[in-house]
């Protein structure tokens, strides 16, 4: 077996999305045997759609197996459901790079950001700009399922100074909404930091 590391991290893209393309076609053309691997679920905000096109757009089967989505597996495991009943009735997942005008504002409607750390400060100010309450609760859960995994809370207004104050780092799953009051981290207006 061998394993070609086409691995992202936030601002480091070592192995361009076309080169991956190309590498999964490439081997796949050459006979052998490929799995792509990707951590949560390859169609949500994973290209995953994109790989399938290139592979069978030179008439290679593809069978992709689903995966949860760090989305919802996330703050599950900080202990935050991103619905529930008489809190929250839906939820978006959108990327931190993605434009916030045209996303709910109410807290009842949950919103997961993933690939949000860099940008954290910017997008909160934004919802706050497009009709969120700066009171809106907000956690930003690191490293899921890990042993480390560590769980911030705050407010749209406090959320950037807290996760800076702790050194808040990717991978990291960001939820705003009532539903972030559900977790056992938030324990006040202004909680503190905790694990699991």
């Amino acid at each position: 077996m061998r394993v070609v590391d086409v691995g992202k991290t936030a601002g480091h893209h070592p192995v361009p999305q076309e080169r991956i393309n190309e590498i999964l076609v490439e081997e796949a053309s050459r006979g052998h045997a490929v799995v792509r691997l990707k951590g949560g679920d390859p169609y949500v905000l994973g290209r995953g759609g994109e790989e399938r096109e290139a592979c069978e757009a030179h008439g290679i089967p593809v069978e992709v197996v689903p995966g949860v989505t760090s989305a919802v597996a996330v703050p599950a495991a900080a202990g935050i459901p991103v619905t529930h009943r008489g809190v929250a009735r839906g939820f978006t997942v959108v990327t931190g790079h993605d434009e916030i005008p045209q996303l709910p504002t109410g807290g009842d409607h949950t919103l997961v950001l993933l690939m949000g750390v860099a940008a954290l400060g910017r997008t909160a100010a934004q919802l706050v700009a497009h009709g969120r309450d700066a009171a809106c609760p907000v956690a930003v859960v690191e490293r899921g399922f890990r042993p480390d995994q560590r769980t911030t809370v705050g407010t749209l207004s406090t959320i950037a100074a807290r996760a800076a104050e702790v050194g808040v780092a990717a991978p990291a799953v960001i939820v705003v909404g009532d539903v972030v009051r559900l977790s056992p981290a938030w324990e006040s207006a202004e909680p503190p930091v905790s694990r699991r």
